[in-house]
């Protein structure tokens, strides 16, 4: 192997094993609800950009999951998508009710 393929397996082994920090909440910003949907589940992430050191940082607030259960499983890309926009909107409504945020998606049809 190079020394550049060593380097950035080394950088990718380090990515994967160490956890990212959470950030507590400011509800005075704004946050960023990512979300995404498959056949095997729903994983929305709730976001936010903070200033950390007099840099703007985005960091995750929380992460949540669940399994699709049998009656979802037939559900189209799109609906999906919703399902899992729903969903987090209701698990996390105590971070987004009465606070601006942006839905971010990799659906076309729910942009």
């Amino acid at each position: 192997m190079t020394v550049e393929r060593v380097k950035a397996f080394e950088s990718l082994r380090q990515a994967l094993t160490t956890a990212p920090l959470l950030l507590m909440p400011d509800f005075k910003l704004p946050f960023k609800l990512y979300i995404d949907a498959s056949v095997d589940g729903l994983g929305p992430a709730l976001h936010q950009v903070q200033i950390i050191n007099d840099k703007p940082v985005e960091g995750p607030i929380c992460f949540i999951s669940r399994q699709i259960k049998p009656a979802e499983a037939t559900y189209g890309a799109s609906r999906m998508e919703c399902l899992c926009l729903v969903w987090a909107l209701e698990k996390r409504n105590y971070f987004l009710e009465g606070c601006v945020f942006e839905v971010i998606t990799d659906c076309t049809a729910v942009k």
